[in-house]
């Protein structure tokens, strides 16, 4: 029977996480050894999608077809044996092995203990080699570069005779000449009878790589085109982007404008010459999408990364370890706000005081009475919806557990506020209460950094945006009625 041409059929893919439609009704299909690009703004479902097919999400519901028959993996181990590898930014390479033992790791063939050199381990080498003749079956993988480790990782899926590979932005951390060594061997994975499913927000690959694009926007299919019959990337930035309707801004009217913060040709492992300033009473937005550097410039301003370069605050020098840079009057709100911004198992009143515990102990102890009527305050004050203190933070919905972390670092006296993703993974509703919290502590006179890979949210609430790409500081832009959201996605997308 002649194979479809169609390696991959999805149809009504919906992926729903609590209130959240992740992947809405979602079909499109993938064409037999091609490169099909996937492309979409930060929250447009592509990462839910692939985790479906990767084995690492049950979909809600909807139908998956891999070379004509029923897809359902339960695992990313399952999705491996059904024939589809996934490369993602974070290598799945033991750097402490050989090569060689990379490529049979968990699939090892010994007797009495010992590995046997079987048709298989000289069938992956022969490969890797095929790939890449500079890397040598037993040297380590420390040794190696990121762009070499990706193609260790290639040869292990080629000769494991994948059907698919899904390449999750491929090129984030490696060199323009290691980019076109990259691109050469995904081009070439087409006559291995290799479909490559390539992910990037650096649209000028999909131009150069890709058979065909499919756009998603807000959890759903917008388009799925062949790349010769895309015009041009602002055509596929109209896609992505779509009628976005946003909130009018209103310029925040809160302190004077007097600098409050001053960066100065910071650099680091990331962040390449960064300059700006941050006003009194201002909203300052730090716009980009995967790997622009906006989390890696708050954890260097926090004093969590180091870096070269000049950071001033309230014209003193910015003291370059956290616990100092809190008691200068800055705390972050961090992207990761269940792991890295409460304390889970405590209660709202265990959560709130304690980037401040000093403001409520007396002679060394801690006053409960005092925690209460702290907490009390902040319930009050920022609306957080809950029956009691005691209250476990874990059991609040994701945007009263992000008020608990603003309450966290306003008890602090921050004067300052960074906020990494402020919104992810909040309904629609608790998003525009939290809005409305920072619009009020602007004017209050607090200053607000918001880092975010949402350009509505940036757009709706700040006054000033900064534009990154690759840890690099593209555009200033002053927000008002003429913004161009499409001139702003064609920069954070690597145009110039």
């Amino acid at each position: 029977m002649k194979p479809s041409e169609n390696v991959l059929e999805i149809r009504n893919l919906v992926k729903d996480f609590s209130s959240v439609r992740a992947v809405n009704d979602v079909s499109f299909d993938i064409k037999r050894n091609t490169v099909h690009c996937l492309v979409g703004e930060n929250g447009a479902g592509k990462s839910t999608l692939i985790k479906i097919l990767t084995g690492a999400y049950a979909r809600t519901s909807g139908t998956i077809l891999l070379n004509g028959e029923e897809y359902n993996p339960h695992n990313p181990r399952d999705a491996k044996q059904k024939g589809i590898s996934t490369l993602f930014q974070e290598l799945n390479v033991v750097d402490q092995l050989t090569v060689e033992e990379n490529l049979t790791l968990g699939m090892e063939d010994t007797t009495f203990g010992f590995l046997r050199k079987t048709h298989k381990i000289n069938k992956m080498v022969d490969v890797m080699k095929n790939l890449e003749p500079t890397i040598y079956p037993g040297q380590p993988v420390s040794s190696l570069s990121v762009a070499k480790k990706q193609i260790v990782e290639i040869a292990k899926a080629v000769a494991a005779e994948a059907d698919i590979i899904i390449m999750d932005e491929p090129t984030a951390s490696i060199s323009e000449g290691e980019i076109a060594r990259l691109f050469k061997i995904v081009k070439g994975l087409r006559e291995k009878n290799v479909t490559v499913i390539y992910i990037s927000h650096r649209l000028d690959e999909v131009f150069e790589l890709g058979d065909y694009v499919t756009v998603m926007r807000d959890g759903r299919h917008i388009c799925t085109e062949p790349v010769a019959e895309v015009k041009d990337r602002s055509e596929l930035i109209k896609m992505m982007i779509g009628k976005t309707v946003f909130e009018e801004y209103t310029p925040s009217n809160g302190g004077g404008r007097e600098p409050i913060l001053q960066v100065k040709d910071l650099h680091n492992h990331k962040l390449k010459n960064i300059s700006f300033e941050v006003h009194k009473g201002e909203i300052v937005g730090f716009y980009g999408l995967v790997g622009a550097g906006k989390t890696e410039l708050a954890r260097a301003i926090y004093g969590i990364d180091g870096y070269r370069g000049e950071i001033t605050y309230k014209g003193k020098k910015l003291p370059t370890k956290p616990d100092k840079v809190i008691d200068a009057g800055i705390a972050l709100v961090p992207e990761e706000r269940r792991t890295q911004g409460l304390f889970t198992v405590l209660t709202i009143r265990g959560n709130v005081p304690v980037m401040n515990m000093a403001k409520v102990s007396r002679n060394g102890f801690i006053s409960s009475a005092q925690e209460r009527k702290v907490t009390l305050e902040y319930i009050d004050r920022l609306r957080i919806a809950t029956n009691s203190t005691e209250k476990e933070a874990a059991k609040l919905s994701g945007g009263n557990q992000q008020k608990v972390v603003f309450s966290k670092c306003l008890f602090a006296n921050a004067d300052l506020l960074m906020l990494d993703e402020p919104t992810r993974g909040i309904d629609v509703g608790a998003k525009s209460e939290i809005y409305g919290i920072i619009r009020r502590l602007s004017e209050e006179g607090k200053s607000i950094m918001i880092f975010s890979s949402e350009l509505p949210e940036v757009v709706n609430i700040c006054d000033t945006i900064y534009l990154l790409f690759d840890g690099n500081m593209k555009a200033r832009i002053e927000n008002g009625p003429d913004i161009d959201s499409e001139k702003i996605l064609h920069i954070v997308t690597g145009g110039e």
